[in-house]
């Protein structure tokens, strides 16, 4: 006869089972849902500054200050027009496996001392149940956009996207890129500073 110990270990390990297949299920419905969406970047502002880098060899290097505008609509897949805002609604991102959106824009540029440089420039998460539309306007970066040397001076090509990453409650993190970017200019002069 079996114990009362090998019938609780064999409801544990049927218990395990189904909600293994359940988390499957979960994950599949929605595994290849597509998550991307048009995105318009505008720059409305580039500021570039030659500051002294205290993070290594005591060197002078490029510091840009970048004022952008997104604009995408998830939920209506056209775009909404604004001045100097950002509107993005993800209500059509979110179903009930995804548990928040981890977003942010990224500045994309080569130098001639690397061939590929990345810097995050602006992130935020959006927890579900949070409103899904964004409506912010003027942004700044929020983080430094320092470069390891002087390539942004006279950069001709550096590209800004717009990406995010899906939090799912069961399965793979998808890592979604809008598809659309913007290539800037930075320009060929450094803004002065004050000194008082």
């Amino acid at each position: 006869m079996n114990t009362v110990l090998s019938r609780a270990n064999s409801l544990f390990a049927f218990s395990l089972s189904v909600m293994a297949a359940l988390t499957f299920g979960c994950f599949i419905t929605t595994a290849f849902k597509d998550r991307s969406v048009p995105v318009r970047l505008h720059v409305s502002r580039i500021m570039l500054k030659n500051v002294e880098d205290f993070t290594g060899p005591r060197e002078r290097s490029d510091l840009g200050f970048i004022t952008f505008d997104i604009t995408a609509d998830i939920l209506l897949k056209k775009y909404f027009i604004a001045c100097i805002m950002i509107y993005i609604s993800f209500k059509n991102i979110f179903d009930w496996n995804v548990k928040q959106l981890f977003l942010y824009l990224s500045a994309e540029y080569s130098t001639k001392n690397n061939a590929l440089n990345q810097v995050v420039l602006w992130d935020k998460i959006v927890l579900r149940g949070d409103n899904p539309k964004l409506l912010l306007k003027d942004m700044k970066t929020k983080y430094f956009f320092f470069d390891d040397g002087n390539g942004l001076k006279g950069n001709r090509n550096v590209t800004l996207t717009l990406s995010w990453n899906v939090v799912p409650n069961a399965g793979i993190l998808p890592l979604v890129t809008g598809s659309g970017h913007v290539s800037v200019p930075f320009p060929d002069t450094y803004e002065i500073t004050k000194s008082y």
